[in-house]
């Protein structure tokens, strides 16, 4: 979009014109001299000028305790459940208990849910702790099912900046083919961001995701294994 100045005559207000391309064809629009100031300060008018969206990604856990069973048994993680606050690419925060809102102009690289199956996923395969772990959607044919459910994933300005970063997934450990619930848990992380801005609270959220991943996966392969070895 092309903005040029009309020139100024003696008989007429000071006025601009702007010039759109419609159909091929240049359109020129007589705007009052008022509204071009309020245009001129609106830079997304012209393309390309607006910095473009921040694009964030976390990482999967890869150390775990030397004592983890090592397993025989195959399992699926199935992509967290989420409210419509937490079910979106966009990153999160509150400034209060009952309000979410987002940070501008960032986002995950995936919607939340999926963003952490694909991280669970990869966690437990670096675990290397057990035969197979996939998604549904792969059809593997598992012995068990992790059901989640996403509840807190977001940034807390509850108190003076910086804020808290806040993870919690709650987890049910399924058998298949019965659909039989053998075990329950919920993992909570929180890190404080080290100042106020959007990278370090990424960095924090990792630190809070990897510390609920961590347990999550030996939890995971604790309980399933003294299911698959006849404890109840």
């Amino acid at each position: 979009m092309t903005v040029e100045p009309h020139r100024a005559r003696p008989d007429r207000p000071l006025s601009r014109r702007l010039l759109v391309k419609a159909g091929g064809a240049a359109v020129a629009l007589a705007l009052p001299a008022a509204a071009f100031g309020g245009l001129a300060g609106c830079t997304g008018l012209v393309p390309g000028s607006r910095p473009p969206p921040r694009i964030f990604r976390l990482t999967p856990k890869s150390t775990f305790d030397p004592d983890l069973p090592e397993v025989s048994w195959q399992i699926i993680v199935e992509a967290p459940v989420a409210n419509a606050g937490l079910d979106t690419t966009r990153v999160a925060l509150m400034n209060g208990p009952h309000e979410i809102v987002y940070y501008a102009r960032s986002s995950w690289v995936d919607t939340a849910p999926l963003m952490l199956q694909t991280l669970i996923v990869e966690s437990f395969e670096n675990s290397r702790r057990i035969v197979s772990v996939g998604r549904e959607s792969l059809g593997l044919r598992a012995d068990f099912l992790l059901k989640l459910e996403l509840r807190e994933f977001q940034a807390e300005y509850f108190q003076s900046p910086p804020p808290d970063a806040h993870v919690t997934i709650a987890a049910k450990l399924v058998r298949l083919p019965d659909r039989q619930i053998v075990a329950s848990e919920t993992f909570n992380g929180v890190e404080r961001a080290a100042v106020d801005s959007i990278e370090d609270v990424v960095r924090a959220m990792d630190v809070a995701l990897g510390r609920v991943l961590r347990n999550l996966v030996a939890w995971t392969l604790r309980s399933g294994e003294k299911f698959w070895t006849g404890g109840s």
